[in-house]
């Protein structure tokens, strides 16, 4: 089976004045997925909208700052996503599956495997898995910080062969679009001088977090398009290549799906500070980091929790599995591994 591709859908795409769902738009996306799955690729779709769509039941114009409050209007919401989704893709012959995720199972190394193998199991039986994280139990955050940080660890998870952001401007301008001046940037190399405008009052994101969510998704290997989603012809001309939107190429070669999970799904607990001898051992060699080489343990940790590796000047090198926690890796006792080589993943 064909590599995936993860399309994600902002909020201002799928909802409409007065809460509405914006279903042409949703009926011409789903459309055009089912001609790439009907081609051999599979599409995973990550969409937004839930708490909009629930805080228009609440009688709500704007998101609330009370958890509770948004934890309610995503359960409201998700199954009129939910139901929006099923319309138009059944249209289309294809059915749509809910897929809810939280911080944990990116997380979770067992989590995220059994989250992999789930997303794959849906496209080879011909389904479009519709991806959210679940907001209504989310306890630290609401989110992952926005659903383009979401898509982007979806793309990773997933090993996506492109991502596409969609949202309403048709990509990264070097001003807010409409303003004078501002000017389509072609090339995701060059944002970098981009005056961002912030997102719409229903949703988190912005022109700032979708770049974000492409720097993240390029640096595992995946291309990334950000473009407008609501006229008739968008994936197909993407995904053929034609100049839509703002392009960020892929840097570099993919890594494994484990360092990849490391690198990008695992939290950080705790660093640990290591002299010039042990970053060098590490960097250029490919040896293990003992507990020798380690000057200093910052934060608690235990065994096989996430922690970076920093080194003299006090830039973190590489992040791992920590072998030992904070308390036995102190005072750099010798013949005890700190971070096994296999476990570890270069920044």
């Amino acid at each position: 089976m064909r590599r995936p591709i993860v399309v994600k859908l902002g909020t201002s795409l799928i909802v409409g004045p007065g809460g509405r769902v914006r279903r042409s738009v949703l009926r011409r996306r789903a459309a055009e997925i089912a001609e790439l799955v009907r081609a051999g690729t599979p599409v995973c779709v990550v969409s937004s909208g839930a708490i909009a769509l629930g805080l228009a039941r609440l009688g709500l114009d704007r998101r609330p700052r009370s958890m509770p409050q948004l934890q309610a209007a995503s359960a409201l919401g998700q199954a009129r996503l939910q139901a929006a989704w099923d319309d138009a893709l059944g249209r289309e012959g294809l059915p749509a599956a809910q897929v809810l995720l939280t911080g944990r199972e990116i997380a979770d190394r067992g989590a995220y495997v059994n989250a992999r193998n789930a997303l794959a199991a849906l496209q080879a039986l011909g389904a479009v898995p519709v991806v959210n994280e679940n907001d209504a139990t989310a306890t630290d955050e609401i989110t992952f910080g926005d659903n383009d940080a979401l898509a982007a660890q979806v793309a990773i998870l997933a090993r996506a062969r492109l991502l596409v952001l969609l949202t309403e401007a048709e990509g990264v301008f070097t001003r807010a679009p409409g303003e004078p001046g501002a000017e389509p940037i072609r090339d995701g190399a060059a944002v970098g001088g981009a005056v961002l405008g912030k997102g719409s009052p229903l949703g988190t994101g912005g022109m700032e977090s979708k770049i974000a969510a492409a720097q993240m998704a390029v640096a595992a290997g995946i291309p990334t398009v950000i473009a407008g989603g609501a006229g008739e012809a968008v994936l197909g001309p993407i995904v053929a290549g034609e100049p839509r939107g703002t392009r960020f190429a892929a840097e570099g070669l993919a890594q494994p799906a484990f360092k990849l999970w490391l690198r990008f799904g695992t939290p950080v607990v705790g660093r640990l500070h290591v002299d010039e001898g042990a970053r060098r051992a590490v960097r250029d060699e490919g040896r293990s980091l003992l507990a020798v080489g380690v000057s200093e343990c910052e934060g608690r940790f235990e065994a096989g929790d996430g922690v970076e590796l920093v080194g003299p000047d006090g830039i973190a090198f590489a992040k791992g599995l920590s072998a030992g926690s904070a308390a036995e890796l102190a005072g750099r006792p010798r013949g005890v591994e700190a971070v096994h080589r296999d476990r570890l993943v270069l920044l």
